[in-house]
């Protein structure tokens, strides 16, 4: 008898053979005969872009008085960012140079008013603003805006006003006088108890007002430009 009809005769030849035949096909069919394939890197995830931020309709918003308001770019604009403001709140400081930015990039639509909503926990945020009023009533709606952008920048020091004044070319005398006797007090307030009835309650609070139709919206807090420009563009449509 030859070795191969031993082999094929004996059982347990046949046994191992099936036995073999059941793992290789196993290892095939499950791919654990073979070094695994990569798998394909997962994309990274792209960010959505950001939503603007929510804009409710405004309150009772006082409408824009170039008799009484202190106004930045064109005061015939269609559009109007009232801003009430705290000198010593660090977004709001954040926030002004976004508004610059705004009627900047929009000069024949947009004006920029200041009003007051200093916070009573902000011990210099009272005084500064009527350093700001008093810089108005010595030089005027450029000396308004003068003030306005050193204490932003320099910060409410009430021992650093009357140099603030100096700086900015004002009668240092004259300013000083009136921030001493509180001339206007009782207009930062006026602008306070306004701002809340139009539905500020914090700051910066910005109004979006379109001067013709009384259409407004209200923003809460230093949103970046891009988010005040998208509420822009829609309501000068």
């Amino acid at each position: 008898m030859s070795p191969s009809e031993s082999s094929s005769q004996n059982p347990w030849f046949a046994v191992s053979m099936g036995l073999i035949g059941v793992i290789v096909g196993y290892m095939l069919g499950s791919g654990s005969g073979a070094m695994p394939s990569p798998a394909a890197p997962t994309p990274p995830s792209v960010p959505s872009a950001p939503s603007a931020p929510e804009a409710p309709p405004a309150g009772d918003v006082k409408p824009v008085d170039p008799e009484v308001d202190h106004i930045r770019g064109n005061p015939k604009a269609k559009l109007s960012l009232i801003e009430y403001s705290d000198f010593e709140c660090p977004f709001s400081s954040r926030h002004h140079p976004t508004m610059q930015q705004a009627i900047d990039t929009n000069p024949d639509d947009l004006n920029w008013v200041y009003r007051h909503y200093p916070l009573p926990f902000h011990p210099n945020a009272q005084k500064a603003a009527e350093a700001a009023e008093c810089a108005a009533d010595v030089g005027g709606n450029d000396g308004f805006w003068s003030m306005t952008d050193m204490i932003m920048e320099k910060g409410a020091d009430t021992a650093q006003f009357a140099s603030y004044a100096e700086a900015i070319g004002l009668n240092e005398a004259k300013f000083t006088e009136c921030l001493n006797s509180g001339k206007f007090a009782s207009r930062v307030a006026s602008d306070m108890i306004e701002g809340s009835a139009a539905g500020v309650n914090g700051t910066p609070g910005t109004i979006i007002l379109n001067n013709k139709t009384k259409d407004s919206r209200v923003v809460s807090g230093a949103q970046p430009f891009s988010a005040f420009q998208t509420i822009i563009d829609e309501m000068l449509k």
